[in-house]
């Protein structure tokens, strides 16, 4: 009896030891971010002119990321129905809450009803980040924003979404 107690005990010990050593993958780092967006103003601001985005004033991004936006649309019409549909790549440099800089790139997809007179009455649009377009802080970064329009004066954003980080 002792003899299977012992070869019992030392099984539990070694089967214990080789999940301890067990090798985990690394987290990958980012997750869940939100936070607000709002067009830089024309007289200047902390972005800087960005040649090929520049189809709209840069967005100064606050919350989880901090930044400068900036778009390039490459098609857009309006239906009959009065919705706007937009599509185009972005650009966005900064960082994501205390990493270290760098850019990444996404396309995106705008939807909008739009009123009679041409006005925005509400909006919204879906931002997948492009494959490998991930740079410094951002290297090899995967995930999407959405973005919604606060229809207010002046029009602000929120976005919220997921990054994964390596």
């Amino acid at each position: 009896m002792r003899t299977t107690l012992q070869r019992l005990s030392l099984l539990i010990i070694l089967f214990t030891g080789s999940l301890l050593g067990v090798a985990v993958p690394a987290q990958a780092v980012g997750g869940q971010i939100d936070g607000t967006a709002y067009f830089q103003a024309p007289s200047g601001g902390s972005c800087a002119v960005m040649e090929n985005y520049d189809s709209y004033p840069p967005l100064v991004m606050a919350g989880s990321l901090t930044g400068c936006w900036y778009t390039r649309i490459e098609s857009s019409e309006t239906t009959p129905g009065g919705v706007y549909l937009e599509r185009g790549q972005e650009l966005f440099v900064g960082i994501l809450e205390d990493g270290k800089p760098g850019t990444f790139t996404t396309t995106y997809r705008f939807e909008a009803k739009l009123a009679l007179d041409g006005s925005e009455v509400r909006g919204r649009c879906q931002h997948p980040i492009v494959s490998g377009s991930g740079t410094g802080g951002f290297t090899g970064a995967t995930g999407r924003l959405d973005f919604k329009d606060i229809i207010e004066d002046p029009i602000t954003y929120v976005y919220r979404g997921h990054i994964s980080l390596g």
